[in-house]
């Protein structure tokens, strides 16, 4: 991991393009401006930077696998490889996020961690560092995603952490950030907020992406090591976007490299049901920044909806708006449907279970396979495993008449 980022011409900090910037309650700027300028200094500290880099090592497990899936490539007429990020310890792309902002807080003199979390994969990350360390954590959850992620609810608690459930509004990842922010403002003075994605507020979608980017840093070196080559195009699932973030950041200026994100589509979109912000989304500000946000026709952030509670939020982070507002990358909607075929799919052919995020670049992955030739190379992120989503895709099979009966045995 490298500590110098490719630059966007023409970004001030904090902006990308005309997205961005920092949208907060009067009270909340104090706290934002002493995080800025705490991780400016922590980020030039090589003492920091090493404390980090031996956690990924030896705590989380990095570098995860480049996996060149076989099956997938003779089944697709092209060379798939899989990063694989649900190896991680937690299980998924969080923990690269979280230890970096945790040993910020550390730095800081935050006794307490807050956190927001969707599919639950980063209120467990956010409670398995603040056991590391021995600090005090709340996490704010939809009750609607509680009901849906009941396993890794209890993980959370099992990790010491106090699970707050949301009623506000839908009951998911979008009112469970409003009520993290509302906490933090309320006690900024002993509280750090680990935000999940490259969202909010600057310099939230810079920290997170910077600590998510050793997902590509490590796919440039892994594939010039195994193909001495970059690979053809990258393929990550979106919400508020920080694996695609973290996979995409450092192939910016490598323009042969496509960048293709998938976004939920739900039930369809043309339908009411689907978190397709890039599909539909217009120029907003919510949740402390300027980015795309799902709107009704009074400029009211929409409910939105996805089999996925990691994809369920109704923006993207900016820098995802700005790259396709300036062309540099691609996102594409993928259904619900989709994405259940895709997670089965994966299990049978490669002996991978996937988060029903990561299926959603799996089922995006096979609807473009006839745009790559059998020598290119197309690197999809696998962001999280699926054990947590076991549950709900077998009630989605049963309910849609698509449960995988035919290898029972009496």
């Amino acid at each position: 991991m490298t500590n110098k980022p490719a630059p966007h011409p023409g970004d001030k900090p904090g902006r990308f393009g005309p997205f961005g910037g920092r949208f907060a309650a009067e009270t909340l700027m104090p706290a934002l401006l002493e995080l800025e300028k705490a991780y400016t200094v922590a980020m030039a500290d090589p003492a920091f930077m090493a404390e980090y880099k031996r956690l990924l090592a030896d705590y989380a497990g990095r570098p995860s696998l480049f996996y060149h899936a076989e099956r997938l490539s003779q089944a697709l007429g092209t060379q798939v490889y899989l990063k694989r990020e649900d190896l991680n310890h937690t299980g998924a792309h969080k923990i690269n996020n979280v230890l970096g902002q945790v040993l910020l807080a550390r730095r800081m003199g935050k006794k307490r961690l807050i956190a927001e979390t969707g599919a639950g994969q980063h209120g467990v990350a956010t409670a398995t560092a603040a056991a590391l360390f021995g600090l005090e954590c709340t996490v704010f959850m939809g009750a609607e995603d509680m009901e849906r992620q009941a396993l890794n609810v209890y993980r959370m608690e099992l990790l010491g952490a106090s699970v707050h459930k949301v009623t506000s509004g839908t009951a998911t990842l979008k009112d469970a950030t409003s009520e993290a922010m509302r906490e933090w403002t309320r006690r900024a003075d002993d509280t750090y907020y680990v935000i999940g994605s490259v969202m909010g507020p600057h310099p939230y979608p810079t920290i997170v992406r910077d600590f998510q980017r050793v997902i590509g840093d490590e796919i440039r070196a892994q594939s010039l090591a195994a193909l001495g080559r970059l690979p053809t195009a990258l393929i990550a699932c979106v919400g508020g976007g920080s694996n695609a973030m973290g996979t995409f950041y450092p192939f910016i200026d490598d323009t042969e490299v496509r960048l293709i994100g998938a976004e939920a589509a739900g039930e369809g979109i043309d339908t009411p049901r689907h978190a397709a912000t890039m599909a539909y989304g217009k120029p907003g500000v919510f949740h402390g920044m300027h980015s795309l946000f799902l709107q009704d026709d009074k400029g009211q952030i929409a409910p939105v909806y996805s089999i996925s509670a990691g994809l369920d939020y109704p923006g993207i982070g900016p820098e995802h708006a700005w790259l396709q507002l300036s062309g540099r990358a691609e996102y594409a909607a993928v259904t619900d449907r989709e994405a259940v075929d895709a997670f089965a799919w994966l299990s049978r052919m490669e002996g991978i279970i996937p988060a029903i995020e990561s299926s959603h670049a799996i089922a995006l992955l096979r609807k473009m396979a006839g745009e790559f030739g059998p020598e290119e190379v197309v690197v999809v992120t696998l962001s999280g495993r699926g054990d947590k989503d076991v549950a709900a895709i077998q009630a989605y099979q049963q309910d849609h008449g698509l449960l995988m009966t035919d290898n029972r045995e009496e």
